[in-house]
Formats: structure tokens, sequence, C-alpha cells
């Protein structure tokens, strides 16, 4: 009886090795195009800038006090008080705010400058909190009194310093064109008709807007975004600060800077409303900066890719 049973198992076995297993039921899926959280386009015109100011001066600096013995009664005591300098920073542009991923440390050309700026009231570059602020965010983060300062590749406008101050120039950038080698995209007229992209809140998305005949303009929240839909396809170019897009270029060799300048973008350092004794410090340490050759050490480290230090822009102020 039990050498039947074997015998039994040995022949099902034997037929179920030699059987083909059931194929696997077809599965059909649609390609879906994934694009970065809150892209969109743009069909309704950003707020209109005004030219109705001299956007570039700023109130003159008074003498630097000592790290350390801020003017009684003045933000910047109040700031050494609480032992940090708050600002407003970005963590997605190369070379200006990013963040290091061997590190984990956000570091760049702003950055530096905000640590002067801690230097100057505490004499510690480090007594600092670095606040992640979107573009569009920045007023909202002054107004509030969430950070004392914004340091983040932000253009002075008119009608910006209607909601806040800002420092004199510390940069001057040009709006130009990022776009994959070999493809025709040379000009502004070349963007008819295609598909660029700009950062929500930015004077770049205004500009793009305003052009005539207007591409078709798509926002996101970071540079890196436009990059990934770049390299998808999603987009057909990417416009914004030519020292923004030098970053963008480093992390792809697949794309260059095209074009001459679509608009000037003068930086400047934003600080709230009713804080005149700070905007008048900011100034002092960005003087001492110009001289002291600090602003063209912190070129040579973080823009040289850009080109020989074309030296501090010279500072404009308000009654002279």
């Amino acid at each position: 009886m039990k050498s039947h049973a074997a015998a039994l198992l040995l022949v099902l076995l034997a037929a179920g090795c030699g059987s083909a297993p059931p194929p696997p039921p077809a599965v059909s899926v649609d390609p879906v195009t994934v694009q970065p959280q809150e892209a969109h386009g743009v069909t309704a015109a950003p707020p209109a800038t005004s030219a109705e100011c001299d956007r570039e001066a700023s109130l003159p600096p008074g003498p630097l006090p000592p790290a350390g013995a801020m003017p009684p009664g003045s933000t910047m005591a109040a700031i050494a008080r609480r032992g940090l300098l708050v600002v407003g920073v970005d963590q997605n542009t190369y070379r200006f705010g990013f963040r290091d991923p061997t590190t984990g440390r956000i570091e760049g050309f702003d950055i530096d400058v905000a640590r002067e700026i801690a230097r100057a009231i505490f004499g510690d570059p480090d007594r600092i909190d670095l606040r992640v602020v979107d573009a569009r965010d920045r007023e909202t983060a002054l107004i509030s009194g969430q950070v004392d300062v914004v340091v983040r590749t932000y253009s002075i406008t008119c009608e910006r310093k209607r909601s806040v101050d800002f420092s004199t120039v510390y940069f001057v950038a040009d709006q130009r064109i990022l776009a994959p080698r070999g493809t025709r995209i040379d000009t502004a007229d070349d963007l008819s008709g295609r598909r660029v992209c700009a950062v929500t809140g930015t004077t770049s998305l205004s500009n793009l807007f305003a052009m005539s005949p207007r591409p078709a303009v798509l926002a996101v929240t970071t540079w890196t975004d436009c990059l990934v839909m770049l390299q998808q396809n999603q987009v057909d170019a990417i416009s914004t600060d030519d020292a923004v897009l030098a970053g963008l270029a480093e992390q792809d060799p697949t794309v260059e800077i095209v074009g001459p300048s679509l608009a000037v973008e003068p930086y400047g350092i934003g600080v709230g409303k009713h804080h005149e004794d700070l905007v008048r410090f900011v100034n002092g340490v960005l003087e001492r900066m110009r001289l002291d050759g600090t602003w063209d050490r912190l070129y040579d480290r973080w823009l040289s890719r850009l080109g020989p230090s074309p030296g501090p822009p010279t500072a404009r102020y308000e009654g002279t």
C-alpha cells in the first residue's frame, strides 16, 4: 500500500514538473507625468511692479558699534538679548543658499553675508538661526516678525519696498535663459510659444508674463524643481537670474545659459518696516565688507565660476 502511494506521488510530481505555470494576468497602466508639487501654469498676471522710486537707494549707515555692545533700546540690542540672529534663507539655490548633502548644513554666498551680520552683533558668526523661507513668503516672514532679516537672492523692487525695507545692493544679477544645449533658444523671442519655468513670487515670473509674445509660463516652488521639469522635458527653458542659472548649470552639464540680459536684478537684504536702525546697521556691515575685502573673499569662495570678481556694487544712499 505504501509503495503504491509513493508511486502515485512520483507520477503527480512528474506531471507537475512538465506542465507550464499559467501566465500572469495582463495589467495595463497608463503612463503618468509626475510634476513637482504645486507646479502650475500661470494664467493671470502677477502683481505689477512699480517704478516710482529709486529702488537701489537705502538709508546711510552710522558708525558700527563694537560687537557685543549694541546701543540700548535698539533692534540690535533686542537681537543680542535673544542670543541669535534669525535669518530667512534659501536651501535650493546652489552657491547662494543650499544644503550641503555631505554635512546637512545650509551654506553659500548669502549665508556667509548673513553670518557677517551676526558677527557684527555678537562677535560670533555662528550665533545665527537659519530659517528656510520660500520666495513667495519673504515679505510675510518679515512683516510677521518670524525673521529679523531675509538674505535670499532678494531682488529689490519698488513694489516690495512698500511692504518691507531693504539694505543697499550687495549683488547685481541679470535675468537670462537656461536651455538644453543644441536647442534653438537664444533670445527672448525664441521663448514665444515655448514652456518656460520660474518660481512663484519672483520678479523673473513677472518679467516672463509681461513678454510679448508671451511664452507658456509654469510656476513652481524652487529652482531645482524647474531643473527637474527641464530634465523631464516638461518645460523647454528656465529663466531667472544668471547667478541662479549658473548654479543649475553646474548640476547638469547638458544645459547652458543663453541670450542677453532680460532684466537687471539688484539683490538687497530685506528688513521689516519700523526697524530703521537695523537697516542702517546692516548697511554699515555691508560697507565694511566692501572696504575690507570680505565681499571679494566671499565671491571668490562661492561665485568664482561666474567669472572674475566684478567687485562689490557701489552703495547708493538716500539723500545723497
